[in-house]
């Protein structure tokens, strides 16, 4: 079985050796490097390309969202996910249109933690529900926005699939809803991120609400 190959970067050591454990007690996660700054966050990510980088926003030299942005920048398909203390709305705001799939709290679990890193491995969104519509709302597309808006490049397929992504259904829900199987669902959203260069929903419904392609109506 491939591990997924993981990068953790966070200033305080305790809190990258605590996350490390509790990582690679699963066996199919693996830490490749770990990192005390941002700068040092995308440097280790150019050198390991991990399939992952667990990334907090308070950090010396280059910050988790200007890390984020670069990494993201360089490699599109790599996903992020925030781990932070904060959860102020503009640190949302900002890192959803840096490219991060998701964010949690330190707070959390150590099961919501590896749960989060296989789901947004798999291309699922890690957003809090409860703050999901209002961040959302920030990027949704306005009529009277200036603007050309890009051509809609998904199929009517694949934007239904992704307007029921953004409802939180999970792949299987999205394939029990069309009836279709769950290869055919995980090979449309698959597509998806392919034609909008993305690698998780969250950024593919960022993309689709400024483009006009889905509504706030779609979001629950």
């Amino acid at each position: 079985m491939d591990k997924i190959k993981i990068l953790i970067a966070d200033d305080h050591a305790v809190v990258r050796e605590g996350t490390r454990q509790i990582l690679e007690e699963e066996p199919d996660l693996q830490v490749v490097a770990q990192a005390a700054d941002g700068e040092e966050a995308v440097n280790l990510a150019d050198r390991f390309k991990p399939d992952l980088a667990i990334i907090d926003i308070s950090m010396p030299k280059v910050d988790g969202i200007e890390a984020t942005r670069r990494i993201k920048a360089a490699y599109p398909a790599m996903a992020v996910l925030i781990l932070t203390a904060y959860d102020d709305d503009q640190f949302v705001f900002s890192l959803l249109e840096a490219g991060a799939a998701g964010y949690l709290l330190k707070s959390v679990r150590g099961k919501e933690l590896v749960d989060a890193v296989r789901q947004v491995h798999a291309g699922e969104s890690v957003l809090h529900p409860a703050i999901a519509r209002k961040v959302l709302n920030r990027f949704v597309a306005k009529p009277d926005q200036p603007g050309i808006r890009k051509e809609k490049v998904l199929s009517d397929r694949e934007t239904e699939v992704l307007r029921l992504a953004t409802r939180g259904l999970s792949n299987q829900d999205i394939a029990d809803k069309l009836c279709l199987s769950l290869r055919t669902v995980q090979a449309h959203l698959g597509h998806i991120f392919n034609k909008l260069q993305v690698s998780s929903r969250t950024e593919a419904v960022v993309m689709a609400l400024k483009e006009g392609w889905i509504s706030l109506e779609d979001v629950p």
